[in-house]
């Protein structure tokens, strides 16, 4: 029993020298998202730590394997959607993510509950739910015109 209680001590200790990089690109706000200040309010406490350059990391990224679960999701958040290269975006992609993303908020399945659980002042509620759905339905219109 303390072979098996120390070898796993042993492999938690290893997994600790497999270090993601969590290094934040730098933002050029000529290419960041520009909204209502309401929206960006929003948008920074429920979705900016996963869809921008800008995470701020807990210190949960510290400990593995909780650190490679983190960079996992913000590496797929950030190809999904990056608010921080709005800019940059083609519009039939942007088109497409904005529908993936109001239907997802719409829904209650954006933020994802494993990052809600951790960042209550994450969750939405309707009202907020409803200003980025506005937000996305503008957004999209404005696509319709390009």
């Amino acid at each position: 029993m303390k072979k098996i209680v120390f070898g796993l001590l042993g492999i938690f200790v290893l997994m600790q020298f497999i270090r993601p990089d969590f290094t934040n690109r730098a933002v050029d706000e000529k290419m960041a998202l520009h909204a209502d200040e309401k929206v960006m309010s929003v948008l920074k406490k429920a979705c900016y730590d996963c869809h921008s350059d800008e995470t701020k990391y807990p210190w949960t990224q510290n400990i593995a394997p909780a650190s490679w679960v983190i960079a996992d999701h913000v590496k797929e958040g950030r190809i999904a959607l990056n608010f921080s290269q709005w800019e940059t975006i083609d519009t039939k992609l942007k088109t497409t993510r904005l529908k993936r993303a109001q239907q997802l908020v719409s829904n209650g399945l954006m933020p994802i509950p494993s990052y809600t659980m951790i960042h209550k002042e994450a969750k939405l509620n309707q009202d907020e739910k409803e200003l980025l759905g506005n937000f996305f339905n503008t957004q999209l219109a404005k696509l319709k015109t390009l």
